[in-house]
């Protein structure tokens, strides 16, 4: 069975630190581009940033540059995500997705082929 699973989520103050996980199983993310979304109540589901299959293409969405870092392990079959300077704006339930190709190629939800079932982040004020 082909799947993501999320990890790291939970509860934070405002300016705290949270660090998510992505874990593949039944494939291997070598060939794809991962990219986190997240989804607040009542909202859009929005691309917070992307990496590329050999992690020398990163981008993020203006809200979180400078704050949040994205980064992966192919040995490990996993894409990180590291938040750092959280506000309470943050707050969303987080997904990774994975798009077959190399390259980031933006947001488009319907690029993506594999999703998780996502993680929810809580900033408090």
């Amino acid at each position: 069975q082909l799947r993501l699973a999320e990890s790291g989520g939970g509860l934070v103050q405002f300016g705290g630190s949270l660090s998510l996980s992505c874990v593949a199983s039944g494939f291997t993310l070598d060939h794809f581009a991962i990219a986190w979304f997240r989804q607040a109540p009542g909202e859009e589901r929005e691309g917070v940033s992307c990496i590329s299959s050999s992690t020398s293409d990163t981008n993020y969405a203006d809200s979180v540059k400078g704050r949040f870092t994205v980064s992966r392990d192919n040995a490990k079959n996993t894409v990180y995500l590291q938040m750092n300077s959280l506000k309470p704006e943050d707050t969303a339930v987080y997904y990774c997705a994975a798009d077959w190709g190399h390259y980031c190629s933006g947001y488009a939800i319907s690029e993506y082929d594999y999703w998780g079932q996502g993680t929810q982040v809580t900033v408090s004020p």
